[in-house]
């Protein structure tokens, strides 16, 4: 589609969202989520993402990430480095202060990381939208399971480069797969490609469409600040 303040190309993709949200959102769309043909090919790289993170997509409980690195923009476009991925939880990075006191509980605490490691869900991207601000990122409060803390470290690391949401839609396995903990896979990254494909056949969202719309929507909502949206055909 083409932006109306713009005489450049812009395209929409499932997984991407127009790079023009800041000063065309009067006329942007929600990307509606339908029923999901489900994807058969096989995930070979892994998000790594803290535990209690992991399991709250994978139970439907939380549908965002935050993220300042990894987001490429082409063409007006924004996009993760994979749109497909298993989710890779990790556990000594864990910051108690940083999740919601009814989340603590929850957190299990370990000295190391495991030497394997436990891949009960996947994800795909389906948004991507810059965050306009603090106030506004507060009003999706209750969408996910992070605290003050953390929500600070995210706005103050790199305050020069933009903050993004994005949604995904989670998948749980039929069966959990166990992947030895790969030295390759250690250290500070958050991208990993896997020594061994994991087979997604037989997977089952962790949330409906309708569900997934409804948290879309919410989110232009809030970060429209209060401008009128058009309407969905």
């Amino acid at each position: 589609m083409r932006c109306p303040g713009h005489s450049k190309q812009t395209k929409t993709f499932t997984h991407l969202v127009t790079a023009c949200w800041s000063c065309c959102l009067p006329t942007a769309k929600l990307l509606r989520m339908t029923e999901p043909s489900f994807p058969t090919a096989p995930l070979t790289h892994a998000l790594k993402e803290w535990d209690v993170v992991c399991r709250a997509l994978q139970d439907g409980s939380q549908a965002i990430l935050l993220r300042k690195g990894g987001i490429y923009e082409s063409a007006g476009v924004f996009e993760l480095e994979h749109s497909r991925f298993a989710l890779y939880p990790t556990f000594i990075h864990q910051h108690l202060p940083s999740i919601k006191p009814a989340h603590r509980a929850t957190v299990a605490a370990q000295q190391q990381e495991p030497v394997e490691v436990t891949i009960t869900a996947w994800a795909e991207c389906q948004q991507i939208v810059p965050v306009p601000g603090r106030a506004q990122l507060e009003q999706l409060n209750d969408l996910h399971l992070w605290d003050k803390p953390l929500l600070d470290m995210r706005f103050s690391y790199r305050p020069d480069y933009p903050l993004y949401l994005v949604l995904l839609r989670a998948w749980r396995l039929p069966q959990p797969v166990q992947i030895a903990a790969h030295p390759d896979y250690a250290g500070c990254k958050s991208w990993i490609p896997l020594k061994q494909s994991i087979a997604t056949q037989g997977s089952e969202p962790a949330l409906p469409s309708h569900e997934l719309n409804r948290i879309a929507e919410r989110i232009n909502l809030a970060f429209a600040a209060g401008r009128p949206l058009k309407a969905q055909p």
